[in-house]
């Protein structure tokens, strides 16, 4: 807090000014006390007007006595709360500082009616079912998805979450970890998050709508299909929908193959995991919807941010981790589909500035509403015209590289230009890859890429590197081998044969950080 030119200059956005008080509409004022002490703590400042500028009080220490005793009187429980005199220039301004509360809901009181306030951007609103079911919780120091329930979990089996399990971790399954991770309670109870995750679950909001649409806007449905399911079914359901209906070309490089997709699949990775971990569970008429448009793929969860704010005003570099559900949290995080550190919206937007044909302002968008959290994707491949075809997008990637005449009949074989429709567009590199090879090997003598000394292939192993590193920049050398079956050892000496030749390079620590791909090594500084 500074005061400027007479005129108040608050730090936070959590604040109200107050000229006077009003001791005949206490309600005017209490409620913000009750918000403040239900969300994220705030203060109001009296003897400052709506401007924020210093008029004074003429009784502070009556109206700092007024005060105390109204809150004491009529808000329930009682909120820790600071009255602080601030004096400057002759005038005398009162700061009311409300801390967050542990103890929540605090209600406001009045002719035997209870209400609780939040804050919502700089006006304090009365809740709604869900946030005072929230803050019930809050108050009573648990959380929607760590409840009991009264269903026996003998009844129920957790093959798919067993399973998964040994597949993301390499290691086997303990029947004891459903109690350790917070899914079974010690007397043989499901909690709402175990009812999340067994085999055939039945939470009627575990579901998922994915909706490939038409052009730009939501008009007319390409495909439309609803999953009901638990949440690692969810999750892949989810990815599956999106890949099926998202494209991925390449382009031939004098010694390998480059992939130019329009998403990167860990950020969107880490954004439906995010949407299932974060959404909130109380609201019985929600679920998430995953979007996809022309140049975008968006995915919509309900539930806002925890402490009421707008994630759109907030540096996503600073925004501290706030888990709604801790116990899911923790399952995805021991299935490995996440960071204990709660970086995801720092993640995603660093996954995509890894991929080669990222653009300036293409970074993946956050936005919240009152009851909603929308995260963007924007497609790399895709500007104001349309589709961008391939050879602009690998002209774009390696400026230096030799630029042959294309045409629609010859784009095919000078790039990797592969679909499941009819029409010449991006395709799907998973099933077209070694496939589109073949297609540059055999087609005409001028392609994108090569020269007169062609270099040597760098091989099936390197290449699978390349592609890995492609899909998720994070991916550890031990995911690698894993993945392609073979040794650690072997993997690390491809990996150390693609550095020496200048094709890839490494960005911060060993476990943390990340690969990229070195275009055109002649131009790095």
């Amino acid at each position: 807090m500074q005061i400027h030119n007479n005129t108040l200059i608050a730090e936070c956005s959590a604040y109200d000014f107050k000229e006077m008080l009003e001791r005949k509409k206490v309600k005017s004022w209490l409620k913000s006390v009750s918000a403040f002490a239900n969300t994220d703590g705030g203060s109001l400042f009296y003897g400052v007007n709506d401007d924020g500028v210093i008029v004074g009080l003429e009784n502070p220490q009556a109206d700092a006595d007024f005060i105390s005793e109204m809150i004491k009187a009529r808000l329930d429980p009682v909120p820790e709360v600071q009255l602080i005199p601030i004096e400057h220039e002759g005038h005398t301004l009162l700061e009311v500082k409300v801390k967050s509360g542990t103890l929540t809901p605090y209600y406001y009181y009045q002719d035997g009616t209870r209400t609780a306030y939040v804050r919502v951007g700089n006006e304090s609103v009365e809740c709604n079912s869900q946030q005072l079911l929230s803050l019930v919780l809050k108050g009573t120091h648990m959380t929607w998805d760590s409840l009991p329930t009264q269903v026996d979990a003998s009844k129920h089996s957790f093959i798919i979450l067993a399973n998964t399990f040994r597949e993301q971790t390499h290691q086997e399954w303990n029947d004891k970890y459903l109690e350790s991770f917070g899914l079974v309670t010690p007397d043989g109870k499901l909690t709402n998050a175990g009812l999340l995750f067994v085999d055939n679950c039945t939470v009627f909001q575990s579901r998922i709508f994915c909706t490939r649409w038409t052009g730009l806007y939501k008009d007319d449905a390409i495909s439309s299909v609803e999953h009901r399911a638990n949440l690692v079914l969810l999750l892949k359901y989810g990815m599956d929908f999106i890949k099926n209906y998202t494209m991925s070309g390449w382009v031939k490089m004098p010694n390998y193959r480059l992939n130019l997709p329009d998403y990167s699949d860990r950020a969107i990775f880490e954004g439906l995991v995010n949407h299932l971990i974060h959404r909130d569970y109380t609201i019985m008429g929600g679920e998430v919807h995953i979007d996809i448009y022309d140049d975008r793929v968006e995915l919509v969860s309900p539930g806002a941010m925890l402490d009421g704010t707008q994630i759109q005003d907030r540096d996503i570099y600073k925004v501290p981790s706030m888990r709604r559900n801790p116990v899911i949290a923790d399952v995805f995080t021991q299935l490995d589909y996440m960071e204990k550190r709660g970086s995801g919206l720092r993640k995603m937007r660093e996954l995509t500035e890894k991929l080669p044909n990222f653009l300036q302002g293409k970074e993946p968008q956050y936005q919240t509403e009152a009851t909603s959290f929308y995260t963007t994707f924007y497609n790399l491949n895709w500007n104001e015209s349309g589709r961008i075809p391939v050879e602009e997008v690998a002209n774009r990637v390696n400026s230096t590289l030799e630029k042959y005449p294309v045409n629609e009949e010859s784009s095919v074989e000078m790039f990797g230009v592969n679909s499941k429709s009819s029409e010449k567009t991006f395709g799907d590199m998973q099933e077209s890859s070694e496939k589109g090879s073949e297609i540059i090997q055999k087609g005409s003598e001028k392609k994108f890429g090569d020269s007169k000394n062609k270099s040597k292939s760098i091989g099936k192993t390197a290449q699978k590197i390349i592609d890995f590193v492609i899909s998720d920049p994070s991916m550890s050398a031990e995911a690698m081998a894993y993945k392609i079956g073979i040794s650690s050892r072997a993997v690390e000496k491809q990996i150390s044969k693609l550095r020496s030749m200048g094709i890839l390079s490494r960005e911060g620590a060993d476990h943390g950080g990340y690969w990229r791909i070195i275009v055109n090594p002649q131009t790095e500084q």
